[in-house]
């Protein structure tokens, strides 16, 4: 079997807009995920950045299921004795709404340059207002 090669150039680049409200964190996490990667498109190449640009409006009104709004923990570490630090989804919501939706998408790229530039082409806004309404997104039901 040939590895495929694609030229960047060739690569015709969409916008989408995912709606969280009232969806379900993961479900909305794994759809951005997958339009990021390019895995929505017939040319497919795990290797290269063939994937489009995402928004995703509401992030902080995704839903979760069961008692997780409560229990769902979030923990992080100074790299100093006695540093972890763990904050509740409901705490993290109040300190940053967008970011337990961001490490939820960023947990589902690859690591390394090709995950961290894949990251850089999605955008998460709290609110329902967003900045790229000049790229005219398609959007995306879930």
């Amino acid at each position: 079997m040939k590895t495929i090669f694609v030229k960047p150039l060739t690569v015709q680049k969409k916008w989408y807009l995912i709606d969280a409200e009232g969806k379900e964190l993961g479900k909305v996490a794994v759809a951005a995920a997958r339009i990021l990667r390019g895995k929505n498109k017939p040319i497919y190449v795990p290797h290269q950045d063939m994937g489009d640009y995402v928004i995703i409006i509401n992030a902080e009104k995704a839903a979760l299921s069961g008692n997780k709004y409560q229990d769902k923990m979030y923990y992080r570490h100074s790299n100093y004795p006695g540093g972890l630090r763990s904050y509740s989804y409901a705490e993290m919501v109040k300190r940053n709404p967008v970011y337990p939706m961001e490490r939820a998408i960023r947990g589902m790229l690859p690591r390394g340059p090709l995950g961290r530039k894949l990251y850089t082409n999605m955008k998460v806004y709290a609110g329902a207002n967003h900045q790229q309404q000049a790229q005219q997104p398609i959007t995306v039901e879930i």
